[in-house]
């Protein structure tokens, strides 16, 4: 295969999609792992944390130079999975215009595997907020971080913490976070599968394996992402 078929024929979009999809998946548990420490503030682990924890990993994460450079792989990752996606989704949709006479419904595949440009299209939008929320303050305008936190290693950051606090006061943006996360559960359901089958990772020894770890991630990691704001908004983790 010519490297200018990986984006322009078939089975080079699904390749590509595979191997962005699996890289994304692996920053999914890095990002989980990191948000996950605004938990210590709960009342039974340590209520007196003030979101230290989660202030001094954010802060790491915005102070590292690789991982700075990290970022600009990986807005490229989201970038070639949602163009190549969407591409995809277009490609197949010219190709049954006429449709099926027989409508084969759940017995042909489940839903979400046919609904991934709709679930993909949802999340897009999560992440142009997501984006707007978060990132674009932290990195450029400040917006809500302009008194600094003294962390407990002594150092003055942005007090990311308190704008998660601000930020999940609104129901309407917990809801779409939430709605949000259980579009990515879906996503994740079929895409964890599909890369590993595209890539040719997956055979009969190692299916039930695979199939597990899949539905387990798929679970797992939007959970904890949707009790983010739940718990935010609820008051369980607070200053």
């Amino acid at each position: 295969m010519k490297w200018s078929e990986l984006f322009t024929s078939s089975v080079g979009k699904k390749f590509t999609m595979a191997i962005t999809g699996l890289f994304l998946i692996s920053f999914l548990v890095i990002h989980v792992g990191v948000n996950a420490c605004i938990f210590k503030d709960l009342y039974f682990i340590d209520p007196a944390d003030n979101g230290d924890m989660f202030n001094r990993a954010a802060d790491f994460m915005g102070s590292m130079v690789l991982i700075r450079i990290m970022e600009v792989v990986l807005f490229a990752g989201f970038f070639v999975h949602i163009i190549q996606g969407l591409s995809l989704e277009l490609q197949n949709r010219s190709k049954r215009k006429i449709g099926y006479d027989v409508q084969m419904g759940n017995k042909g595949s489940k839903w979400y595997s046919r609904a991934m440009g709709l679930l993909g299209t949802i999340l897009l939008i999560f992440l142009i907020l997501h984006w707007w929320h978060f990132w674009i303050p932290s990195r450029f305008t400040h917006a809500g971080l302009e008194e600094p936190v003294r962390m407990s290693n002594g150092r003055d950051a942005h007090d990311m913490f308190r704008l998660m606090q601000v930020t999940f006061s609104e129901w309407w943006v917990v809801i779409v976070y939430v709605l949000a996360c259980i579009s990515l559960a879906y996503h994740l359901l079929h895409g964890f599968q599909s890369a590993f089958r595209t890539l040719g990772l997956r055979n009969n020894r190692y299916i039930k394996l695979i199939n597990a770890l899949g539905f387990a991630y798929s679970i797992i990691v939007p959970l904890i992402f949707a009790l983010m704001p739940i718990s935010m908004k609820m008051g369980w983790v607070q200053v």
